[in-house]
């Protein structure tokens, strides 16, 4: 299993309602995004995090449900259900957050030990920049550090931000605790913007992170590995959004990952320049699919022959 902590939320879109602009509730959150993606394309998943018990929170529990995620780590609250405003028509969505000691952000008591079993972790996004759960899911994962595969996705979002300095110092410990890491242009631009990509990665991997992925958007992706550097073109489609294609890259990769028996610290760092080229391409498919529909709503296996 590959278990993913952090946030679970609800993405409103906007819709015309008659005469007068609306919006429509759907359930997201990063982690949730990657939860779900990786259930639908068959790979056994667990999500750690927090819900409500209002609506909001139901609706994400049948999302979950629906997708094959298991849920027995998952907690539950009387707090509100954190929401996102999602604004699209530019290069990349913007997304408006309201929610203050919401469900999400108060998970403080994570597993004592778990199974042998969970193969990977994957965290990253708002959890790691809210509290109380970003001191929690640190200290979690320093204690599973080299136990296990952990990835990490940094998802930045500057808008929630509030200290750009400690975020950074922060950012440094999670990367000592990773071994994948995905990260996309703008979280780059975010946190080194004055430095190349490839001396980026190449310091991460010094660091300690064995595996760097920087996704483009629709111009493709590349994948940091030792000194070996590979990159995909991205897909010719017709996208209706773009809202949830990098979680969907974070699950297809993970997937395809998991499904060649590179979970493990031996067998990751042995991953061939082949392999990784095919990881990327198998990721790069699942978001592709995922822009042709509106929202995050990524492919089942199935759809993706």
């Amino acid at each position: 299993m590959i278990l993913v902590i952090g946030e679970a939320l609800i993405d409103f879109f906007p819709a015309s309602c008659g005469q007068e602009e609306g919006y429509i509730p759907r359930p997201g959150g990063s982690p949730h995004n990657v939860a779900i993606g990786l259930g639908r394309l068959g790979v056994p998943v667990g999500f750690l995090g927090r819900l409500s018990r209002d609506r909001f929170g139901r609706l994400l529990r049948e999302s979950f449900e629906r997708s094959g995620v298991n849920l027995r780590y998952l907690a539950e609250g009387d707090e509100p259900t954190a929401l996102s405003f999602i604004h699209v028509g530019g290069a990349e969505p913007e997304f408006s957050f309201y929610g203050t000691a919401t469900a999400d952000c108060m998970l403080t008591s994570l597993p004592a030990s778990l199974p042998d079993d969970i193969r990977g972790i994957h965290v990253g996004s708002l959890a790691m920049m809210r509290e109380p759960i970003g001191t929690a899911v640190t200290a979690f994962l320093s204690r599973e550090h080299g136990k296990r595969i952990i990835s990490f996705d940094p998802n930045v979002r500057p808008n929630q931000i509030t200290d750009r300095e400690a975020y950074l110092a922060r950012f440094g410990r999670w990367l000592e605790l990773s071994d994948i890491v995905k990260a996309s242009a703008s979280d780059l631009a975010y946190l080194h913007s004055d430095e190349d990509e490839g001396a980026v990665a190449a310091r991460w991997l010094k660091s300690g992170v064995q595996l760097v992925v920087v996704t483009h958007g629709a111009t493709g992706a590349t994948g940091y590995l030792g000194k070996e550097a590979v990159k995909i073109e991205g897909e010719r489609i017709t996208a209706v959004d773009t809202v949830g294609a990098g979680d969907a890259f974070t699950s297809g990769f993970l997937a395809w990952l998991y499904e060649h028996d590179r979970l493990s610290h031996d067998r990751l760092g042995s991953t061939s320049r082949e392999e990784l080229r095919s990881a990327l391409e198998w990721a790069g498919r699942v978001a592709a699919v995922t822009c042709t529909r509106r929202g995050a709503d990524p492919p089942y296996r199935s759809e993706l022959h």
